[in-house]
């Protein structure tokens, strides 16, 4: 009898291979089916990376630009509240002067941070969005909107406390 197995170094042929691992030959084996199941929803064919807007890249960034110099400009001035209120009360007609200096000092250092804080998470949620390439022209906005909100809700606070002003909306609402 002859040794059928291949010598090293040749080559054996899958029929070789099945027989030296005890296995059936090809031809006695019987494929059983494979059963898939589909995908819920729609398959995208071609999901190719999305693509990002340079007119939203333009405006976002440009929005954002304006923002930073307006918060810039707006958290100076609110660290000198005093002026502020008396400007504001001299544009409304209001008689007299703002006198709420301590509450004045305080919460308008609180309405600066509140504003540099706002355009900080502002910038840092649109970047996020232009590197995903998503659309983000509408952060900017949203973010001054919200950011200015906050901080005019601070400037309230002082403005309510003060006798002239109060005394002008004792007046209007009276009348």
């Amino acid at each position: 009898m002859t040794d059928q197995r291949p010598q090293y170094g040749e080559l054996a042929t899958p029929e070789e291979q099945r027989r030296a691992a005890g296995l059936p030959p090809l031809s006695e084996v019987v494929a059983e089916p494979v059963f898939t199941t589909p995908a819920p929803g729609p398959v995208v064919a071609d999901a190719a990376p999305r693509r990002p807007h340079a007119v939203d890249r333009f405006v976002t960034i440009g929005l954002l630009a304006y923002g930073l110099i307006n918060v810039i400009v707006t958290a100076l001035s609110y660290l000198d509240l005093t002026r502020v209120m008396n400007e504001s009360m001299k544009i409304l007609g209001i008689e007299g002067e703002f006198t709420n200096y301590d509450q004045g000092k305080l919460w308008g250092t609180i309405a600066a941070v509140v504003l540099v804080v706002g355009w900080s998470l502002t910038a840092w949620a649109s970047i996020r969005r232009l590197r995903s390439a998503k659309v983000a022209w509408w952060v900017p906005l949203v973010g001054a909107v919200v950011t200015m909100l906050i901080a005019s809700m601070c400037l309230a606070v002082p403005m309510f406390g003060d006798p002239a002003f109060m005394s002008y909306v004792g007046n209007v609402g009276g009348s």
